[in-house]
């Protein structure tokens, strides 16, 4: 009768436990902070917070953000991310005067839930190192009315290549936001505009147009307000359950900061002039080693930085190019025309090096300058030791030895041995040789000096 009260306890138990699968479901919820422009440091940050909440069985994943823009390849990791999340992930613009402008709108469109605080903004999502070609807003010629037309005005346009560049990029961030705000089921019209025309739109003015889904004062708020929100998460509905939920920040580990710090387009300009100029003084002075290997390690992370940065490799090769010519001028004088076209390409290439427009993404031009007139005063430096050192006399090789003073070590009339530089050397001489006499070296063939001997007043007999 026991056993059968239990087992009837342990069913409804198992039972109660079944019919609820929220029970089950980890009330947990992770929170990251981005801010600033979105980089290949910050899209790691990202995927390896979002794959720590995935593997928590997290109720959902919160991003506060604040940015101006970032790179393209870095957004398009993280939305494919988002996309692909069994976690709902929620953005939430903050705090007051925080924006999600360019790519920051982009990741707002992507997220499962997009939220903002008052006073903040988004959108300016135009491809920003194609904005030159951009037509203006106020362009008074009127826009197409239907795909169709926009397809024939397109054509009939005897563009040049820059416009026809500039069209494509434009197009395909277009098709790619639009895509985005049907997924989602916002204002795929005004995500158009945000692109095509650079608008903005304030918090409240976007939860009007249907542009994100919640305006929340704070976090608690956003909280509150998630509180039995429907979303879709890879195609099912589920609904967000925020009552009991456990806030965890997740912050940037060490990886997450070496990243970010070397892939800062100034820290990865300098480690490349480390690096090359660690390899030249270890390729002047063979064996010193230190300079080697600090240059090796220097040029290896500027490269892998550089891997994942918008390098112009026009740039790039004017800089080693500039440098070549300014090793030239040093060991080759040409009266300064190859020091200054060293120069000149080595700015040149500085300016070009970072090929794009992004907030944060130039190579400042206090560094270029300083390291500039580093460059310039090392080699000046260098050129003026070669240029000193040629009124020296020679003091080892060969040439050395033409012309030194040696003794005879023995008596000799043809061959034997003489002393020159505390060396014992064997000689050759048409005129005989006592031992203590002495001599001057006239040739040196292979280990034998052909010596001639020396009168008293000390000129060749």
């Amino acid at each position: 009768m026991m056993r059968a009260w239990l087992l009837s306890v342990i069913f409804t138990l198992s039972a109660a436990g079944g019919s609820n699968p929220l029970a089950a479901q980890s009330q947990a919820a992770y929170i990251i902070e981005i801010e600033g422009v979105i980089s290949p440091a910050t899209a790691d940050y990202f995927s390896r917070s979002l794959e720590q909440a995935i593997e928590a069985d997290a109720a959902f994943m919160l991003v506060r953000l604040d940015t101006p823009g970032g790179l393209d390849l870095s957004m398009r990791e993280m939305i494919k991310q988002i996309i692909a999340s069994p976690v709902p992930v929620v953005t939430y613009v903050t705090p007051g005067g925080a924006r999600a402008a360019s790519a920051g709108t982009y990741l707002l469109y992507a997220s499962h839930v997009a939220a903002m605080t008052p006073a903040t903004n988004l959108g300016a999502a135009t491809p920003v190192q194609m904005s030159p070609g951009f037509a203006p807003a106020d362009d008074k010629s009127p826009p197409p009315e239907t795909g169709q037309d926009k397809k024939q005005e397109a054509d009939s346009e005897p563009a040049n290549d820059g416009d026809a560049m500039t069209r494509k990029v434009v197009n395909d961030a277009v098709a790619y936001i639009k895509g985005l705000a049907e997924l989602r089921g916002r204002n795929a019209e005004w995500a158009e505009k945000a692109v095509r025309e650079a608008q903005s739109l304030t918090a409240e003015a976007a939860l009007a147009d249907n542009v994100i889904d919640i305006v929340a004062t704070n976090q608690r708020d956003l909280i509150q307000q998630l509180n039995g929100k429907k979303v879709k998460v890879l195609g099912n509905e589920t609904t967000l359950e925020t009552d009991a939920v456990t806030l965890t920040e997740i912050l940037p580990d060490w990886r997450n900061k070496v990243l970010e710090i070397i892939t800062n387009p100034n820290i990865a300009y300098i480690l490349m002039m480390i690096g090359i100029y660690g390899l030249i003084f270890e390729f002047a002075n063979p064996g010193s080693i230190v300079p080697g290997t600090i240059g090796s390690i220097c040029l290896l992370l500027a490269l892998f930085s550089f891997q994942i940065l918008p390098i112009n490799y026009a740039g790039l090769a004017l800089i080693l190019l500039g440098i070549a010519l300014m090793v030239a001028e040093a060991f080759q004088p040409s009266f300064g025309v190859l020091g200054l076209g060293g120069v000149a390409a080595f700015v040149a290439g500085s300016v070009m090096l970072i090929d794009t427009e992004l907030p944060g993404y130039g190579v400042n031009m206090g560094i270029i300058a300083g390291v500039t007139v580093s460059t310039v005063a090392f080699f000046l430096m260098a050129l003026g030791m070669v240029l000193r050192n040629r009124d020296h006399p020679i003091v080892s090789g060969q040439e050395e030895m033409i012309g030194a003073v040696c003794v005879a070590d023995e008596h000799f009339s043809e061959r034997g041995k003489v002393l020159v530089h505390g060396e014992r050397w064997t000689a050759v001489t048409r005129t005989p040789l006592k031992k203590g006499d002495k001599a001057v070296v006239k040739a040196l063939e292979g280990l034998t000096l052909e010596v001639e001997a020396l009168a008293k007043d000390g000129e060749a007999i």
